[in-house]
C-alpha cells in the first residue's frame, strides 16, 4: 500500500495499530547514496579487510551525508489458530524538505561521480551510482518532494523546540545595532519613541492601541510601503526592552502596540503553544511509526485530530487509538531487515539523530532502541564456512523459498499490490520479501536443527565492498574462488523445497542426513545446501544434537517453552522465547570485514528483560 503525504494523516492510526498487532515488522530503505568504494582504500587494512569499526566509520560518514528517500514497512501478524502469517506491506517516500517554520536545516544530497560524493543543497545532480541505480529501477525522482511524508528526527525536534522557546522568551531579546549611516532607521526609531510616549500620556482611555507603520503606508493604496522585516524586529525590540508594560502584535505592514494584560498573554501563549505542538506533531510525521516500533512516546499525537466526516466514526477511531497507544507503551516490536547493519545506521541518522563515533556505542544504542532485531542475511549465511561467498541476495532467497508450503503466508486483502506486481528495489516490496524470507527460512532452519555455533571465517566481501587486488594472495586473483576452491554460484535448491521427482523420492526414501564430524567445511556453498540435509522423522528420533552454549541456564519455564516449540517445528516460525534466536537473533552480517558479524547484544525472551 502506497502512503503519501496527502493520505498519511488519515492512515496514521491504522498504521500504528498494524504495528501494535504485528508479530514482527520488516523494513527496507532506498538511499540517495552509499559508502563509496574509492574511500575504502584510503585507510590501511589488516589482511586487505577493514575492521568492523572502520566499516562503521565509512557507513556513518555516508549516512551523515546522504538521505533515506523511501521506507518500506511490512507488518506481519501471526494467526496461530489458522497457522497463517498475514502481511501488510507499506511504501513511503520521505520528504527531504522540513517545514521552514521549524527552523531546522537539512542538507539534501545525491551520490554522484562513480562513488565519490557531491553535496548539492536542494539542487540535485542527476548522475552517478545511486541515481542511476534508482532510475534504472523505476524510481520517480520527484516523488519525495511531491508525495513524500514529512519527518523530524528526535534531534531535529529538539532543535525546533529550543528555537521556538527562544522566540517566545521575552528576556532573550538580544541586541540590535543601527549603523550611524543608516539615517532612515534612526529616524524611524526616533519617531517610534515620540509616538509611544505621546500615546501613553494621552488624557483619554481611547484609543487603547497604537498602530505604528512606515511613513506613507496605506494598506489599500500603498501596501508595499509597510515595515520591512528589520524594522519590525526593531519595533519589537524597542518595546520589549524599553516598555515592558506594553506588548506588540505583528499586523500586515504595521505593528500594533497595546497594554500588557497577564490573562490575555497567558491565553495567547497557550494558543501559540497548541498551534506549535500541532505543527511539530505533523512534521514528526513518519517518525511516529518508528517510535511505535521501538516503544517510544506517542502521547503527543492527538487522537481527536484524525480527520473523518462522521462524528461517531471519529470518536471510535480516537477511542481505539488510545487503546493502541497503551498497548505500545514500553513495548519493542521485533525489527527485521536484510543486510540490516547498513540500514540501521541510516535509520538511526534519519529518525533519531547523530551517530556515535564508536561501533560499540552504536551497538549499545541500537540494543536499547530495538532489543530484538533479526538480519535475514545473517540467517541465510550463519552456517557458512565462507559467509561472504554465499549468494544471499533477497530476490534469490525469496525465489528458492517460494515453494515452501508451510508456514502459510497471506497478503492482507487491502494490501494486494504485490500479489501481481513485483517492483524490485521498491522499499515496500523489498520489506515484503524480507518478511517472507524470515518466516520461511527460520522455520526451515529450526526444523533442520542447524542453529550451530557461529563460523568465524570470513575470507571475502559482499556486493558493496571489495578487497584491493594488491591485498589478495597470488593464487586468489578474483572473487570467483575462495581458498577452499568453492565458487560463488547460484543458490542450490534444497531438497525440502524442491518439487522434482528426485527430491520427492529422496524425502520419502532413505534420508540423506549424515551427521558426520569430518565433513569438509566447504562442502556446503549456501544455506540451501544445508537445508537439503534436513533429517527424516526417524533420524530426528535418534539424533542427539549438541546443546547450544548460553550464558544463562535453561529454566523450567524455558524448558516448557522449548518443548512446545519442538512440537510446532515446521508449522510456524520459532517463537521469540525459543533458544533458536540466541543463535540467530541480534546478529548482523557485515561481510568484507575481519569480524564478519556485528553482535548487538543478548536476545531477551520477553519485553523489558
Amino acid at each position: 500500500m502506497d502512503i503519501t503525504r496527502q493520505t498519511f494523516p488519515n492512515q496514521l492510526p491504522y498504521l500504528i495499530a498494524a504495528i501494535a498487532n504485528a508479530h514482527f515488522v520488516a523494513i527496507d530503505l532506498e538511499l540517495s547514496g552509499i559508502p563509496g568504494k574509492q574511500n575504502n582504500e584510503l585507510k590501511p587494512r589488516s589482511n586487505g579487510l577493514p575492521s568492523l569499526q572502520q566499516r562503521y566509520e565509512e557507513t556513518k560518514k555516508a549516512a551523515e551525508q546522504y538521505q533515506v528517500l523511501q521506507l518500506g514497512i511490512t507488518c506481519v501478524g501471526e494467526n496461530r489458530d489458522r497457522g497463517v502469517y498475514v502481511v501488510r506491506p507499506y511504501n513511503f517516500f520521505l520528504n527531504p524538505v522540513p517545514d521552514e517554520k521549524m527552523n531546522v536545516e537539512r542538507i539534501f544530497s545525491y551520490q554522484s561521480g562513480g562513488g565519490f560524493s557531491t553535496i548539492v543543497p536542494f539542487w540535485v545532480q542527476l548522475t552517478g551510482i545511486a541515481v542511476s541505480f534508482l532510475l534504472n529501477h523505476g524510481f520517480r525522482m520527484e516523488a519525495p518532494f511531491s508525495e513524500g511524508v514529512p519527518y523530524l528526527s528526535r534531534t531535529e525536534e529538539s532543535i525546533a523546540r529550543y528555537r521556538a522557546a527562544q522566540r517566545q522568551d521575552k528576556g532573550n531579546v538580544g541586541n540590535m545595532q543601527i549603523q550611524p549611516t543608516d539615517t532612515g532607521n534612526l529616524e524611524l526609531l526616533q519617531r517610534l519613541r515620540k509616538e509611544v510616549v505621546a500615546w501613553k500620556n494621552r488624557t483619554t482611555p481611547m484609543p487603547d492601541f497604537l498602530n505604528f507603520s512606515a511613513i506613507g503606508y496605506d494598506q489599500a493604496l500603498h501596501p508595499e510601503r509597510g515595515l520591512n522585516s528589520f524594522q519590525r524586529r526593531l519595533v519589537h525590540h524597542y518595546i520589549e526592552t524599553e516598555h515592558p508594560d506594553l506588548v506588540t502584535i505583528t499586523r500586515q505592514g504595521f505593528i500594533q502596540i497595546i497594554a500588557y494584560d497577564q490573562e490575555r498573554e497567558d491565553a495567547v501563549q497557550e494558543y501559540r503553544k497548541n498551534v506549535f505542538e500541532e505543527k511539530v506533531a505533523k512534521q514528526i510525521g513518519l517518525r511516529w511509526l518508528v517510535e511505535a516500533i521501538c516503544g517510544g512516546d506517542l502521547s503527543a499525537i492527538n487522537p481527536h485530530s484524525f480527520y473523518t466526516t462522521n462524528k461517531v466514526r471519529r470518536e471510535k477511531v480516537a477511542a481505539d487509538f488510545i487503546g493502541v497507544r497503551k498497548q505500545l507503551k514500553g513495548k519493542s516490536t521485533v525489527l527485521v531487515g536484510h543486510n540490516l547493519f547498513l540500514d540501521l545506521i541510516y535509520f538511526h541518522a534519519c529518525f533519531f539523530g547523530p551517530l556515535p563515533d564508536l561501533v560499540e556505542d552504536f551497538q549499545w544504542i541500537i540494543h536499547r532502541l530495538f532489543p530484538r532485531i533479526i538480519d535475514t542475511k545473517y540467517l541465510a549465511t550463519h552456517n557458512m564456512a565462507n559467509p561472504a561467498l554465499a549468494r544471499s541476495s533477497l530476490e534469490e532467497l525469496d525465489e528458492k523459498l517460494s515453494n515452501h508450503v508451510e508456514p502459510v503466508i497471506e497478503l492482507h486483502p487491502e494490501h494486494s499490490n504485490y500479489a501481481i506486481a513485483k517492483p524490485a528495489h521498491e522499499a515496500g516490496f523489498d520489506s515484503y520479501l524480507t518478511a517472507k524470507v524470515l518466516v520461511r527460512l527460520s522455520t526451515a532452519l529450526e526444523k533442520s536443527g542447524l542453529h550451530l555455533a557461529e563460523s568465524s571465517q570470513c575470507f571475502n566481501d559482499d556486493e558493496t565492498y571489495f578487497t584491493p587486488p594488491e591485498a589478495r594472495s597470488p593464487e586468489r586473483s578474483s572473487l570467483e574462488a575462495d581458498p577452499g576452491g568453492v565458487t560463488r554460484t547460484a543458490l542450490a535448491i534444497p531438497a525440502c523445497l524442491s518439487t522434482s521427482e528426485e527430491s520427492v523420492t529422496s524425502s520419502q526414501g532413505q534420508s540423506t542426513y549424515t551427521p558426520s564430524s569430518d565433513r569438509c567445511p566447504f562442502s556446503h556453498a549456501t544455506v540451501f545446501d544445508l537445508l537439503g540435509d534436513i533429517p527424516s522423522d526417524e533420524d530426528l528420533a535418534t539424533l542427539s544434537l549438541q546443546p547450544q552454549k548460553t550464558d544463562r541456564p535453561v529454566s523450567a519455564k524455558q524448558a516448557k517453552r522449548n518443548k512446545k516449540a519442538e512440537a510446532e517445528k515446521g508449522r510456524r516460525m520459532p517463537g521469540w522465547e525459543s533458544s533458536f534466536w540466541e543463535t540467530y537473533g541480534n546478529k548482523l552480517r557485515v561481510n568484507g570485514t575481519l569480524e564478519g558479524v556485528c553482535d548487538v547484544g543478548f536476545w531477551p525472551y520477553q519485553d523489558g528483560e
